[in-house]
Parts: C-alpha cells; sequence; structure tokens
C-alpha cells in the first residue's frame, strides 16, 4: 500500500448558512487520516442554472476551477442533505455543469458520500440518487462504511455550527481511512 500524501476535496450540497452538512464537512479536515489533507470546493451555489446555450459561450470560471480541483485531487467527499427524497438542485447542477467539462473529471475519481438530515434517515435517498448519476460519470464510489447522519440537529452545536457528538466524528474518520485505504488501494 502506497503511503503517499493523499489530497481530498469535498463538495457542500446545502447553500443555508446554518447547515448541518457544511459543518460535518468544516470537521473533516480535523478528522482526516494521518497523510491525507482534506479542503473545501466553492459553493455549489456560485454556478449558473446549466444551459447548453451557455456552455457553447464557454464554461464559466468556477466550472472550470471546481474542475481542475476535482482532477487534481485523489478523491471527492461529498456532504448532502436530502431535498424531496432526491438530491438537492444546487449539487445536481454543479454535477452537470462539471460532468461537461473537458477531461471529465468525475470519470474514474473515487468519491465517498456523506449526508445529515434531522430526520431519521440520514439522507440515504439523496445518497442513493448520487450513486445512480455516478454510474453513469463513471466515478468509483465507494460502498461502505456509509456515513448518514440522522436528527443532525442533536450532534451539531446551533451556536457554534460545530459538529460535537463524539460517535459522529468517529464513524467519520472511520469513513475517511478507509476512503484512504479505497484509493491507495
Amino acid at each position: 500500500m502506497s503511503t503517499d500524501k493523499l489530497r481530498f476535496v469535498v463538495m457542500v450540497g446545502s447553500l443555508r448558512k446554518g447547515s448541518y452538512n457544511a459543518a460535518v464537512a468544516r470537521a473533516l479536515p480535523a478528522l482526516a487520516p494521518e497523510g491525507a489533507t482534506i479542503e473545501p470546493l466553492g459553493s455549489v451555489g456560485d454556478f449558473p442554472l446549466y444551459d447548453a446555450d451557455l456552455q457553447a459561450e464557454g464554461f464559466p470560471q468556477v466550472v472550470t476551477l471546481m474542475a481542475d480541483a476535482i482532477r487534481a485531487a485523489d478523491g471527492v467527499i461529498i456532504v448532502t442533505p436530502e431535498y424531496n427524497y432526491s438530491i438537492p438542485g444546487g449539487l445536481k447542477n454543479a454535477i452537470d455543469w462539471i460532468s461537461r467539462a473537458p477531461n471529465q473529471p468525475f470519470a474514474g475519481k473515487p468519491v465517498a458520500l456523506q449526508s445529515a438530515s434531522m430526520g431519521i434517515f440520514g439522507g440515504v435517498r439523496a445518497q442513493l440518487h448520487l450513486r445512480h448519476t455516478f454510474v453513469f460519470l463513471d466515478a468509483r464510489v465507494m460502498n461502505k462504511p456509509e456515513i448518514m447522519i440522522p436528527q443532525a440537529q442533536n450532534k451539531v452545536d446551533s451556536a457554534s455550527g460545530e459538529l460535537t457528538d463524539t460517535a459522529t466524528r468517529g464513524f467519520i474518520a472511520d469513513q475517511l481511512k478507509a476512503f484512504a485505504a479505497f484509493i491507495r488501494g
């Protein structure tokens, strides 16, 4: 197994200021395994709505920058809520844009999924739909361990926006360690 340093980038599917998923994403660098770094990508909210006419004029800079960052990374972590039993529109829009960039950035790219929600299912349906999308994009989605954080409002401190639940932090650290091994395979 290689011991080269790994670089992960994280994409957050929520735009909300007090997002539980953004809190999870902010916690990731401190939970990264030894030899791995985790850096945030820009906001999916900065992307214009996908439009082939706009694409024909040239890719917006935000698309190019995120596509380049994904290509340069060893793996992508997506942390997202579930909206109406599926993927948030902003996240799906960003994936649609990025997938059309030259040298399609998700092809062959290792991807780990995480989700948090106030409900009891923790975003499982959003993850299922992301898996469907990434099959077509030929990404290498890690199957297990899965991170689905139910009742996130009880695991994130509302004042600080920090993921405080010790067990959840441990589950995430275990997934990140497994993700590093998945990549190093």
